[in-house]
């Protein structure tokens, strides 16, 4: 093998012979990578050795995907900069970047691939490289990635399902998108060549496969050799500006069908039947989307489609409870009280704050009362249970939908199989271990002492930078208690004030608006920060493989997501309001700041609309960061284009000046809607609304995602995906934890436990007067009495007190002025202790339970699938293995006739 040579990753004819002395197990692909593909990145060849591209003008015909011979199809496109056209860099600097471009595409043609070269047509320092991966190519590195192929068309009956006559109106015509046909798959082996299911070379790997299998090689090909490391890799090509862009084709423009025949024009159809907002209530053609872009962009959309789904039946759940509050606001006994004039009317309220805050009327807080009728209703805890279940619903008809997924999908065995190591992580292998395994040495990138020094400090890192979010929403308290303050002084609050505005514009309200829009922008400016940060720390662990990778990345986002995002509204939901003293004895934040009370209708109306603002603000913000920005782009884009010239452009320029996809894919995507669902869960007891909301908004996303795949980024890399990785642990903890926030919800933040307690107990003998059950003189009892002499200088109000009483109110359970246990909490307040303590314990048992049964009643994967997975491996065993024994029978058969006839020539007696 000469020196040009050893740059081949795996040579074609050496795979052949490797091969067949290899073992096939496919528990040693570490062992292969690191046998085969490591030691193969060989020394940077001399200059006369390099291999350059074919090159070719452009043929005018601005559809077509193939070279210009019009036979090989271009799989992948890499563009640069002409190096002796810059203006930016120095000689030397454009030279060095010259030589890496040149020695990295020759070593992709001697490993096989096949290059040609063309000049831009609106730009002419830009060159297109388009890269054709001829048929031994595709053989050798599908079984090296042990990509899936079919073996024979699936011959299972199907089951019509009961709904198909239903789901038929909503599924995209099958004339126009033809259903895929199933088959039964195995990894591919070059020797089993003739047990798959080939009836043309041409389409045996369609276009994602053949660009996966591209990028793979992209990914390892080495370009420059520096003390005695080995530089390689199109991500890092692409890092230093050595290439501008490197991507697969789309295959037709989206507004029309391509002008070559043989062009199915995929991209089109899919714009047509999915992305146009015309097709917001149709079903997405799953198989389509996964055969056009890869596993990892259709298991997506198939997760958001399900989920859009069963918001359905959450959402016309919370309809109905929140009309059924609706309807019975007008019944709301407590309510009335509030508003009575003869009640509420003479009822005078203790001052919120110390000095500037005055004195003021019960009937201040009437409209926000009538509010709180609508959500702090009997529906709401009905609501509340039911989400509880629907939650674990959700999850578990999910493992089922994705089970199918996998097996359709040929991604059951995925990550065992098929997953390859990160080039990153290749690359650092430098340490030699003891495999305990194989018991074979392996190369790994560090050792356990190093492990363990990387994993404490990016532990560290987390946990400081979850700190500074902390610290962050600490701030936004220490903004809401001294800016109530200034409210206070500033809107006047007179009692017999007659402002209209005066019933809304509170200073609790002006408060809680303030600092919801603060804390808004606050979220937004540490994700941009931490995002970085994330990567950082990321990169520094370097995970083994790219599903290792973006799980790390995942946990840690979403924890830092969750502080930012839910803090404020956990410290409203249980916190706010609940440790605020009395009147003559008030708690304060650092000694300084008086603990804020709640608004006069309560926490809930308030954690309301912090989760408002926070969904509606961040729904804002994502779509005008992940759809608006791209199209002005690329408008930009075209419109210079256009001002340019009026030339017909190829496939691979078009695409070039579409926005490139990013190195997190759909990362964001899923985190938007990871988070949507944390806030449709946890805190779904203080807004019924939240699933309509959620679904109105998802049916949205789907299709302004969709247009933004097919229409304004350039094709991803197809990538495989088995599932939907650590977003569903994440939601898992999502679905426990949103039990106890909605129990606590409920017995903590909203009053129904304190009016059932009065209700049954506090309103009849012996603790209450009246003859019967009922909700009269319920305001009364939860309003304690406060003698206004009691106040300490540092809290008693300047404003003068009005008429000659001598006490106010305010919101708690405790014994009067006068009472031998004056300002300590009452019997009631004990018995509402116990019974919000008991609700809780009871109502998480009881969804716990029921999320049990169903757990195990729902098996994660069908018998259905069970069975077509059983089939599958029956036929791998039959045609790949049996077939072998066959051969070898069949050749150890001619053997042994040989030898019985040798025997019986030599034993044979000799003829007279």
């Amino acid at each position: 093998m000469n020196a040009e040579n050893q740059d081949v990753l795996l040579d074609l004819e050496g795979e052949e012979e490797e091969g067949e002395e290899e073992d096939d197990d496919d528990g040693e692909t570490v062992l292969e990578l690191n046998q085969v593909i490591i030691p193969t990145y060989g020394t940077v060849p001399d200059q006369q050795n390099l291999h350059t591209p074919e090159w070719a003008d452009f043929d005018d015909k601005p559809d077509s995907l193939f070279f210009s011979d019009g036979q090989r199809r271009i799989d992948f496109v890499l563009v640069y900069e002409d190096e002796s056209k810059k203006m930016t860099h120095k000689r030397s600097d454009r030279k060095k970047q010259k030589r890496k471009r040149q020695v990295y595409e020759s070593n992709l043609i001697n490993n096989g691939l096949q290059l040609e070269a063309t000049r831009s047509v609106l730009d002419e320092k830009l060159i297109f490289v388009k890269v054709h991966a001829p048929w031994e190519v595709l053989c050798t590195y599908a079984e090296v990635m042990h990509i899936k192929l079919p073996l024979q068309p699936n011959d299972l009956k199907t089951r019509d399902s009961a709904f198909n006559w239903f789901s038929r109106f909503f599924r995209v015509d099958e004339n126009i998108i033809k259903p895929e046909q199933e088959f039964f798959t195995a990894p591919f082996q070059k020797e089993h060549l003739s047990n798959f299911y080939i009836q043309d070379k041409d389409t045996f790997f369609n276009p994602a496969t053949r660009s996966r299998i591209v990028h793979f090689i992209l990914s390892r090909v080495e370009y420059a050799t520096k003390n005695n490391v080995k530089k390689f890799g199109i991500n890092k090509l692409l890092d230093t500006g050595i290439y501008k862009a490197a991507f697969p084709l789309h295959d037709s423009s989206f507004r029309h069908p391509s002008t070559d025949p043989s062009c199915p024009s995929e991209r089109y159809l899919l714009y047509r039947e999915w992305a146009h907002p015309k097709n917001i209530f149709k079903l997405q053609p799953l198989d389509f989307i996964r055969k056009y872009y890869g596993e990892k962009i259709g298991i997506y959309f198939a997760w958001l489609g399900f989920y859009t789904n069963m918001l359905i039946v959450a959402a016309v759940v919370g309809v109905g409870c929140f009309l059924y509050g609706c309807l019975t606001k007008d019944n709301c006994t407590w309510s009335q009280e509030v508003c009575d004039p003869n009640i509420g009317g003479n009822i005078i309220m203790c001052p919120q704050c110390d000095k500037v805050c005055t004195y003021w009327n019960l009937t201040i807080t009437c409209e926000s009362s009538k509010k709180l009728c609508i959500f702090d209703s009997f529906g709401t805890l009905v609501f509340a249970v039911f989400m509880g279940i629907w939650v674990t619903l959700f999850l578990e008809f999910w493992k089922r939908r994705q089970a199918e997924l996998e097996y359709e999908w040929d991604t059951v065995e995925y990550l065992e199989q098929e997953e390859q190591v990160r080039p990153e992580y290749e690359a650092r292998c430098t340490h030699v271990v003891m495999n305990e395994i194989t018991q074979q040495e392996e190369h790994v990138p560090y050792t356990a002492c190093g492990k363990c020094i990387r994993m404490t400090f990016c532990t560290s890192a987390i946990f400081f930078w979850i700190l500074l979010i902390i610290a962050s929403v600490i701030g936004i308290i220490v903004y809401r208690l001294s800016v109530f303050l200034v409210f206070s002084a500033t809107l006047s609050q007179h009692i017999n004030g007659t402002e209209a505005i005066r019933k809304y514009l509170t200073p609790q309200t002006a408060t809680s608006v303030t600092a919801s829009l603060i804390s808004f922008i606050v979220i937004m400016v540490l994700n941009i920060i931490y995002e970085k940060v994330a990567i950082l720390i990321t990169d520094f662990e370097l995970p083994r493989t790219q599903t290792d990778y973006e799980n790390s990345l995942t946990t840690k986002m979403f924890l830092f997501q969750f502080v930012n995002y839910y803090s404020s509204c956990f410290y409203i939901a249980f916190f706010k309001g609940k440790f605020v003293g009395h009147p003559g004895n008030p708690v304060y934040w650092l000694g300084k700041y008086r603990n804020e009370e709640c608004d006069p209708g309560g926490c809930l109306l308030e954690l309301t609309t912090q989760l408002a603002i926070i969904v509606g603000g961040k729904a804002i913000w994502n779509n005008i960061q992940e759809v608006l920005l791209p199209w002005v782009k690329n408008l930009i884009g075209r419109c210079g284009a256009a001002a340019r010239s009026e030339k017909v452009v190829p496939r691979w320029e078009q695409d070039y000046h579409l926005q490139p996809i990013g190195k997190l894919g759909l990362f964001y995507e899923y985190l938007e809607m990871v988070i949507q669902f944390g806030f449709v869960t946890l805190f779904v007891a203080s807004f019924p609304l939240a699933p309509l909301l959620a679904l109105i908004n998802n049916m949205l996303e789907i299709r302004l995602d969709a247009w933004k795949l097919t229409t304004q980024f350039r094709r991803m890399v197809p990538q495989k995906a088995q599932d939907i990785g650590a977003w569903q642990p994440i939601m898992q903890g999502i679905a426990i934890l949103a039990v106890v926030t909605n129990a606590m919800i409920i017995a903590f933040t909203s009053d129904m436990i304190p009016r059932l307690v009065y209700y049954w107990s506090f309103s009849v003998p012996p603790y209450g007067s009246h003859s019967s059950h009922t909700m009269k003189g319920y305001i009364n009892s939860t309003l304690s009495v406060f003698n206004i002499s009691d106040f300490k200088n540092a809290s008693k109000p300047f404003s003068p007190w009005f008429g000659n009483q001598t006490t106010c109110r305010y919101r708690d359970l405790r014994y009067p002025a006068g009472h031998q246990h004056q300002y300590e909490h009452n019997i009631y307040y004990w018995h509402v202790i116990a019974a919000k303590l008991a609700f809780i314990i009871v109502m998480e048992h009881v969804i716990y339970f029921v999320n049990f049964i169903i757990s195990y009643v729902i098996p994660d994967v069908s018998e259905k699938t069970k069975s077509k997975v059983k089939r599958e491996k029956y036929l791998t065993q039959k045609l790949l293995h049996e077939n072998d024994l066959k051969v070898v029978k069949k050749t150890m058969g001619k053997i042994a006739d040989k030898i019985i006839k040798g025997v019986d020539s030599t034993f044979r007696p000799k003829a007279e």
